[in-house]
């Protein structure tokens, strides 16, 4: 049965995108809002459809701790749902993201218009020096940035190394940085087709305040998500 209805989500997803992609070119065009009013219609959609093809739904713990105005939000990464879940409950915000993914159509086009931050990975310290003006932009305009610090989609229970990236906009842009653990890896895993049913949490921690050391900021976000995470490794389910 779970197999049954991720490929009825897969087929009814598939029909979706590819309306949605034309029917919201005329968008590329037009002033900045029409692309965020796409994004949040664009996430808010495949979310609903989740929840009626899969029966998977999401809750946010912990919502009244971020801090008013523009915040960094350092997340863990599991799913492909995560990069749904921000531009539709987190406003405007803005996704550092690889470059490589603007060489997508129609995605690349929409992500581009959006307004996110592409790192070249290759690039070093001159990609950093980069991401960190544009950031300074977004910010100055009062958008939120999301970065993921482990820099990819890693497995439940797993960690990778939480990359400088992150440290570098906490240190130049002296913003409160929320952390945010998860656990939508367990319902959809990385390249597969299974979407399980059930309530994916997501789980905003303590904001960190600007003012700390570059190897006390990172010590402490890397020990705060992960302490988190271990409280989410068992999946809710309905």
């Amino acid at each position: 049965m779970v197999l049954a209805r991720s490929i009825f989500y897969q087929v009814i997803y598939g029909f979706w995108a590819v309306l949605m992609a034309f029917v919201f070119l005329p968008s590329l065009t037009l002033p900045h809002q029409a692309i965020v009013f796409v994004a949040r219609f664009w996430s808010a959609s495949v979310l609903l459809i989740l929840r009626y093809t899969t029966g998977l739904t999401y809750r946010v713990e912990n919502q009244n701790l971020v801090p008013d105005g523009p915040v960094i939000y350092a997340s863990k990464h599991q799913s492909t749902w995560d990069t749904l879940f921000y531009p539709y409950k987190i406003r405007n915000s803005v996704i550092v993201l690889k470059k490589e993914l603007y060489l997508i159509p129609f995605f690349g086009w929409y992500a581009k218009k959006y307004g996110n931050i592409a790192i070249d990975r290759k690039s070093g310290s001159s990609a950093l020096r980069k991401m960190v003006r544009e950031a300074k932009v977004f910010v100055l305009s009062g958008r939120s940035i999301v970065v993921f610090p482990e820099g990819t989609r890693t497995p439940p229970g797993e960690k990778q190394k939480y990359h400088s990236g992150v440290a570098a906009l906490y240190k130049n842009l002296e913003l409160p940085v929320v952390p945010v653990a998860l656990n939508s890896g367990f319902f959809w895993p990385r390249r597969h087709l299974i979407r399980k049913p059930g309530i994916i949490t997501l789980r905003y921690l303590a904001p960190i305040l600007p003012g700390l050391s570059r190897e006390a900021f990172m010590s402490k976000l890397e020990a705060d998500i992960e302490a988190a995470q271990t409280l989410l490794n068992q999946p809710t389910k309905f």
